[in-house]
């Protein structure tokens, strides 16, 4: 079935007559270049299969430090002034807005949700400290129907999206009204309306698997979706990491791989993580496009977005998109990054590359900040947060039976003697598990 249906997609897409034009002088480009590479340009000489390039009777070694590092694209200085005016994206002033009100929006129920699993209320959390606006910005360029996968540091995309403050509480508490049904730890969200995929906790698990999706797009007809994944430059030495690299590049996969390079992989800094030029400097052994910004700059990550997003969509090929930013905040409430990162060093990247302050003093130059409105903004948020909270965790926890469903369409027999014996055993025990704290 599968096969068919494949076959039919295919055959759709050569039916039409652009497509096949494409084709046609694809072939005929594909069968000299083949020529050449049996024949030679000569005729004579023979050329191998495996790469195309000219011979030489010089031998030279090629070294990674003479190849020109890929630039950092920028569109706004600290100061929030654009110096190349071609560069102002010339967004609205309710977009500019809405960015910086998510963006402080992440900030502030970051800071709260991170006190209350300090406190003993959640088990686990990942702040998003310092990388707000590589989430709002690249976020704002995609449309709503382009598919996300998400590592676990980019709630911002959830934010903007339209993913709420009980949406966001209920699965960090794990509660009865946590769309995943509390089968997943805290910050691992998801939510199929808004086409963002549920995160995974092994690291790059979602990297090929956006690949595969991104294929299935290409082959449906009058396609205009795009994927888009996100990982950190940690993620990108994993083996998933460079399969999917590969599978992109030859099966010519619609795909944003976006690479929020922020420093450190938990404790191990990036000049311990790889050499060469970052993650966008890999894209050429891979035979893909790739482009560098500064992941503290919304304006620049909007633009860098929006020009990546039309390049796979026109060329039906991937793309790799570093962010370099920097994470102010720990890894997770499981790591302290005082053990190996100077307070000198973070205070520059909180004040002065802070991506919210160069946001506000963009609105202060276009007179499109209040303070008064951004102090009232806060409260408002924290007072939500906290309500929030407060009823978050005192929802029951979804039936401990929904552990076997949701896998299998229809139960399997084996499964359903499982459960059958657990709920047996519960019912013998019952005075020994709280019960009474989950969803009956």
């Amino acid at each position: 079935m599968f096969h068919r249906s494949v076959s039919k997609s295919v055959r759709t897409l050569v039916q039409s007559k652009v497509l096949w034009q494409s084709a046609k002088q694809q072939r005929s480009l594909t069968t000299q270049l083949d020529k050449n590479d049996v024949k030679g340009v000569d005729g004579k000489t023979p050329r191998f299969p495996g790469a195309r390039a000219p011979f030489t009777f010089d031998p030279q070694l090629t070294h990674a430090e003479s190849i020109p590092s890929i630039p950092i694209y920028r569109v706004m200085n600290p100061d929030g002034v654009i110096e190349d005016k071609s560069q102002d994206p010339n967004l609205g002033k309710e977009i500019v807005q809405k960015m910086f009100r998510d963006m402080v929006l992440l900030n502030t129920m970051d800071k709260i949700l991170y006190e209350s699993q300090r406190q003993g209320r959640i088990s686990f959390y990942m702040t998003n400290f310092g990388e707000e606006a590589s989430h709002i910005g690249s976020a704002a360029a995609l449309t709503p129907d382009d598919l996300v996968y998400g590592q676990y540091r980019e709630a911002g995309v959830l934010v903007w999206r339209g993913f709420t403050i009980s949406e966001f509480i209920d699965q960090c508490y794990g509660n009865v009204d946590d769309e995943g049904k509390g089968r997943q730890m805290p910050v691992h969200y998801g939510s199929k309306k808004l086409n963002f995929v549920t995160i995974s906790s092994p690291l790059a698990t979602q990297i090929p698997q956006a690949v595969g999706a991104a294929y299935a797009l290409k082959l449906k007809e009058g396609n205009d979706r795009c994927v888009t994944v996100y990982f950190g430059e940690g993620a990108a030495s994993e083996g998933d990491c460079h399969a999917a690299f590969n599978f992109a590049a030859t099966l010519d996969a619609p795909v944003i791989f976006f690479c929020r390079n922020n420093g450190f992989a938990i404790s191990t800094p990036s000049s311990e993580q790889y050499r060469g030029d970052g993650i966008a400097g890999r894209a050429n052994g891979y035979g893909m496009a790739a482009l560098r910004v500064d992941g503290t700059d919304v304006l620049a990550m909007y633009n860098g977005t929006k020009i990546a997003r039309e390049y796979v969509m026109k060329t039906n090929k991937p793309i790799i998109l570093e962010a370099m930013s920097y994470r102010i905040g720990h890894h997770s409430t499981s790591d302290d990054s005082s053990a190996y990162r100077a307070p000198e060093e973070l205070e520059v990247w909180n004040t002065v590359e802070h991506p919210i302050n160069k946001l506000k003093n963009y609105m202060k130059n276009k007179d499109w900040w209040n303070e008064e409105d951004e102090n009232a903004f806060v409260k408002g948020i924290r007072k939500q947060v906290l309500s929030q909270i407060s009823l978050s965790e005192k929802k029951p926890k979804p039936d401990w039976r929904e552990m076997f469903h949701d896998v299998y369409y229809d139960l399997p027999v084996h499964l359903q003697e499982q459960l059958k014996q657990m709920e047996d055993h519960v019912e013998k025990y019952k005075d020994h598990y709280p019960t009474k704290n989950f969803k009956h």
